[in-house]
């Protein structure tokens, strides 16, 4: 008896090595299934998919994967489900390939982790808010050649540490200047290919607001640029820092006139094609900085623009009178902060010049030397000047004003010299003068009616008699140079019978005796 329990017993033990056995073995497979899928290569923690024809993702992904390419596939859109396994320590994640055509929020919620997502060569048209908020981490962001018409300002909003975002061969016809100004820039953002999109024009003026260390991985070759001095005046600017993204593709930056029928393509940095004026082109240095007006007594804080921003950097700077400035020490009132800025405390008109800083870097051994120039001015003076120039234009203003109205007046308030003259007869009838008029008009006081009416159209000659009768003039008064002249050639208007009469009584041959 005790032999048939001590066999069963046995039995037991087997059954449940045999059972335990089986567990172990159903693991095994299935983590060995779930290590590599079949349509996949995997290489330890690498998996590629791509090339399968995959409208899915597969589910029995290794949870420790850390790339995942899923180019060239049918995967279409991606939404909140679309990736079926939590893949928390993907860093790489390639979509690129595979007819995308919207992104949902959320869809990047079981890769949490990803620093690098290519999203490139989909038909995505639009970037709504927020699509990529799950991505903390996220530092490079490929969507070159996709359809991309429009970004929403938030629709990056959550990624702080993206550096690279590539956007280059799109359709966007603004430039997303969000990312770098306002609540929701990207701080961290160093590059940025905007490259051969529809962009016509630059916020030029929101620019200057943009750090050098940013601006210097701006690419904007290839966009049909309107030809504009200001822009221009900026990239050359660019230029003359070096800065890669124009001089590595400095024939690719043209522009079109903004009228005419010719759409030819002008080249934007071929020696001021444009031929833009020297007061345009220096005005990108005093909007980028590098030019400062201070005034006469004020704190000027001047920075150090440099596109070597890493830490570790070590600024010095070099005044006009060739005193070095450093950050560990002051000397009278100039101070170098850690960033680079310098510190002028009571701007005297002796701090004027050319100041130059260098940014060392030598980890990385880069450096940089950045020029800015110094202008001092007194706002007082310049004040009372302005105020002195206006005073004087107002009095001249005025005293046009004040001439207009006098010769206003004497235009229109003015008596007429005739009516004072024929009143002035009236009053001296009986007086004699050898200058006077020889042609004088005494009508009665009372006449008839006909009368009245035939001498109201007389006209009165006034001649001045000559002084001393030359000879053969025998004292006689010659009014005009031909004795048959008649006087109906001066005096115009139709006569009647009276006044031919009246007029041969005047113009009479007796001679003219000037009273002794």
């Amino acid at each position: 008896m005790s032999s048939v329990w001590r066999t069963i017993s046995a039995l037991h033990v087997n059954y449940k090595k045999l059972i335990c056995l089986l567990v172990i073995a159903v693991g095994v497979c299935r983590s060995a299934s779930a290590m590599c899928p079949a349509a996949c290569i995997c290489a330890s923690d690498i998996v590629s998919c791509t090339g399968k024809n995959l409208s899915r993702v597969p589910a029995t992904l290794f949870k420790h994967t850390k790339r995942l390419d899923l180019s060239h596939n049918r995967i279409g859109i991606l939404d909140h489900d679309w990736m079926p396994v939590l893949l928390d320590k993907l860093a790489t994640l390639i979509v690129s390939h595979n007819g995308i055509t919207s992104i949902s929020a959320g869809s990047f919620s079981a890769t949490p982790n990803i620093k690098y997502l290519d999203l490139s060569s989909n038909s995505l048209r639009s970037l709504g808010s927020p699509v990529f908020q799950e991505l903390r981490v996220l530092e490079i962001l490929l969507l070159y050649n996709n359809h991309i018409a429009h970004v929403d300002s938030a629709a990056f909003g959550g990624i702080h540490k993206l550096q690279k975002l590539y956007l280059s061969y799109n359709s966007l016809s603004q430039f997303p200047i969000d990312l770098y100004i306002g609540k929701r820039k990207l701080s961290e953002l160093v590059l940025l290919d905007i490259s051969y999109n529809q962009i016509q024009s630059i916020p030029i003026h929101y620019m200057s607001l943009v750090p050098a260390r940013h601006l210097s991985g701006i690419y904007l070759h290839g966009n049909p640029f309107y030809c504009d001095c200001t822009l221009y005046s900026m990239l050359n600017f660019w230029y003359l820092r070096h800065f890669s993204s124009v001089e590595d593709f400095k024939a690719e930056y043209t522009c079109v006139l903004r009228s005419g029928s010719n759409m030819n393509k002008l080249p934007l940095l071929h020696d001021n094609y444009l031929n833009c004026s020297e007061s345009t082109i220096n005005g990108s240095f005093h909007a980028f900085g590098f030019i400062q007006e201070a005034q006469l007594g004020e704190r000027l804080i001047v920075p150090c623009d440099t596109k070597i921003s890493d830490a570790g950097t070590h600024f010095v700077w070099i005044s006009p009178d060739n005193q070095f400035l450093e950050p560990s020490k002051d000397i009278e009132h100039f101070r170098v902060f850690l960033n680079g800025s310098l510190e002028i405390d009571e701007v005297q008109y002796e701090d004027a010049g050319l100041y130059s800083c260098i940014a060392i870097n030598r980890k990385r051994l880069l450096n940089e030397t950045i020029e800015v120039r110094i202008n001092v001015s007194n706002f007082t003076v310049d004040r009372s000047h302005s105020h002195e120039t206006f005073n004087t234009a107002f009095t001249t203003l005025a005293a046009c004003v004040a001439s207009i109205i006098l010769v206003l007046l004497y235009l229109y308030l003015t008596p007429c010299p005739c009516r004072c003259r024929s009143k002035r007869r009236k009053r001296q009838p009986s007086q004699s003068n050898p200058h006077a008029s020889i042609l004088t008009s005494n009508p009665p006081l009372d006449l008839p009616a006909d009368e009245k009416k035939a001498s109201s159209g007389k006209r009165v000659v006034f001649l001045e008699p000559v002084k001393e009768p030359k000879p053969g003039q025998n004292g006689k008064v010659r009014m005009f140079p031909g004795e048959n002249i008649i006087a109906e050639s001066i005096l115009k208007t139709p006569r009647t019978k009276s006044e031919s009469d009246s007029m041969n009584s005047v113009f009479s041959d007796t001679p003219f005796m000037p009273s002794s």
